[in-house]
């Protein structure tokens, strides 16, 4: 095989000729092809299941999280309305059971307000009859409002508009913050009178205080407007200003999330409290509560992430093992081929070698034996002035004779299939005598070869049968690879202790760069239409058997290096 056209300076080739084949980027394709493949159908359904697990257990928790704080809020909010429903309920019967006049006269008012106190369990601060005009006719309670004008005041409004008013707290009159319920009982179409009760904020703020004790919890009270009108542990005291934004009105309960002022998150349960301005707020903060979940959550992603990893070990050994061995079948099956492709040359070049003695020899022994026979006739008879010059032909015919006969008998040689025996050679006569099939390539194209060996060079143990093949090879691509008229230099030196180099440089068109990694392929040739790409194959695999190896350097455009670093012994495994 002649040199392929190619590379930038080489490096030393480190691998059979098979394994450089299987090196090659298809099976890198195939490993990345079957991990990845394999790697998506194990680990995706993986993935996508704790997605969806994470989703469904986040689910889970939040309902967990949320049923509660709605189901309180609910509950809360029914004992609100109950609350402030039996005392509106209080006042309207007594408005509507006792006159005007009635309810003016002070002890009466004194003996109403003692029984609701009895009845209710406390609650009512005071008692007061207002007419129409805004003025208090009678007041029973621990402040000095008697004769006190409500006209201007919100509340009094409210309640004539409306017959019925439950105020936001306020501290009015009494600067202390409180709130009222206040009733309207008409006995004209332009006469009414108003019974107005203070309610104690304390009974109000036990309503929801319960609902506090609970751990990273707040329940409090606050009006539409946004003002607190219960205590809260987190917002401050009654009457400050709820620093978040008010939850959008709903007749039922809601549960929310949202962020607190300083980006934290909380889940918030609220509730309109029917027929007054209050909203009951129940606000959880979710770091403890959800303490379960993250931890749940972490789990899940460390046994998702080390069962993936795990998978991928087993894919990555699987797919590992799976190429290795199609790898290990195909430099088996290059080998085969390989191997059959040898024998096949050798019977081929056998018969050839067999024939052409067959076919040379007798003709050759005929024309010595004649030429002998003449020499006989001539010398047997008297002398002859042309015998000289007869007896100089005769030995020149006798000489051609040998020569070729000794050509036919090396070729012989050369091709004999025989067991692999190693003895002392001289490197030198061993190249001369490879050179001598090449000789008139050599004459005839023009190509000087030049032969460099220093007087101390070792003879080498080997196989001389496979130095020769290794040399043929080597030469006769270097030949094929220079124009007529090249140059090929073969240089023999002691590389290291115990080696010795070979070298032969040829001025040709180099190697490519993409070629210099396929050169040692079974099979691989740039020689179009003939040519089996067999040559520096075997050659790379003989080397390799008698314990030698070859490095190769190139530039494409200036010529081409092999070099054959042999063992002075051949090592014997």
């Amino acid at each position: 095989m002649a040199h392929p056209p190619a590379q930038q300076q080489g490096s030393p080739i480190g691998q059979p000729p098979e394994e450089q084949g299987i090196s090659s980027d298809r099976y890198r394709r195939l490993f990345k092809a079957v991990t990845v493949a394999t790697a998506i159908v194990a680990i995706a359904p993986l993935i996508i299941l704790a997605i969806l697990n994470y989703h469904q257990y986040k689910r889970a928790y939040r309902a967990d999280l949320i049923h509660p704080i709605s189901l309180l809020t609910l509950n809360t909010k029914r004992s609100l309305e109950f609350f402030l429903s039996q005392r509106r309920s209080a006042l309207k019967m007594i408005i509507n059971d006792k006159s005007f006049n009635e309810l003016c006269d002070q002890a009466a008012l004194e003996e109403i307000f003692v029984n609701l106190k009895a009845s209710f369990g406390g609650g009512f601060v005071d008692l007061g009859l207002i007419d129409d005009q805004g003025n208090q006719c009678s007041y029973v309670g621990p402040f000095e409002l008697e004769g006190i004008n409500y006209a201007g005041q919100q509340w009094f409004r409210e309640v004539a508009l409306r017959g019925v008013y439950v105020s936001e707290v306020f501290e009015g009159f009494r600067k202390v913050p409180h709130f009222i319920i206040a009733v309207k009982h008409e006995t004209g179409p332009r006469d009414y009178h108003v019974l107005r009760a203070t309610i104690d904020t304390e009974l109000l703020n036990d309503q929801v205080l319960h609902l506090s004790e609970r751990p990273n919890s707040d329940a409090f009270l606050i009006s539409r407007k946004g003002v607190l009108q219960s205590p809260s542990r987190t917002y401050g005291d009654v009457l400050d200003d709820f620093p978040l934004e008010v939850p959008p009105y709903s007749v039922k309960v809601e549960v929310v999330e949202q962020l607190d002022e300083r980006g934290r998150p909380l889940i918030v349960g609220y509730a309109y409290i029917e027929s007054t301005s209050f909203v009951l707020l129940l606000i959880n903060r979710p770091e403890a509560i959800m303490g379960n979940w993250l931890s749940l959550r972490s789990e899940m992603i460390v046994f998702t992430a080390v069962s993936a990893l795990l998978i991928l070990a087993v894919i990555f050994w699987g797919a590992h093992y799976m190429v290795s061995r199609i790898r290990a079948a195909d430099v088996k099956r290059a080998s085969v081929f390989h191997n059959m492709e040898y024998t096949n040359k050798m019977a081929t070049i056998g018969r050839l070698a067999a024939g052409v003695a067959h076919e040379i020899n007798n003709p050759l022994a005929i024309i010595n034996e004649k030429a002998g026979l003449l020499r006989d006739l001539v010398t047997y008879g008297e002398d002859h002035p042309l015998n000289e010059k007869f007896d100089r032909i005769v030995d020149s015919i006798i000489k051609s004779v040998e020569r070729c006969s000794s050509i036919t008998h090396r070729l012989l040689g050369f091709a004999r299939q025989r067991e692999a025996s190693t003895e002392m050679i001289n490197l030198e006569p061993l190249i001369q005598e490879v050179l001598g099939f090449l000789g008139k390539s050599a004459l005839h194209r023009d190509i000087e070869v030049r032969i460099n060996v220093p007087d101390d060079l070792p003879a080498i143990e080997s196989d001389r049968r496979q130095l020769q093949q290794i040399f043929l090879n080597i030469i006769n691509n270097a030949f094929a690879a220079v124009d007529d008229g090249g140059r090929i230099e073969i240089g023999m030196t002691e590389a290291e202790p115990g080696t010795v180099a070979v070298s032969v440089t040829d001025n040709g068109s180099g190697i490519s760069k993409e070629n210099m990694k396929h050169i040692f392929e079974p099979f691989f040739t740039t020689k179009k239409g003939y040519g089996t790409g067999l040559g520096l194959s075997i050659t790379f695999s003989m080397v390799a058997k008698i314990g030698g190896r070859i490095e190769v350097s190139s530039v494409e455009g200036e010529g081409t290096t092999f070099t054959i670093l042999l063992p002075v012994v051949e090592s014997r495994d």
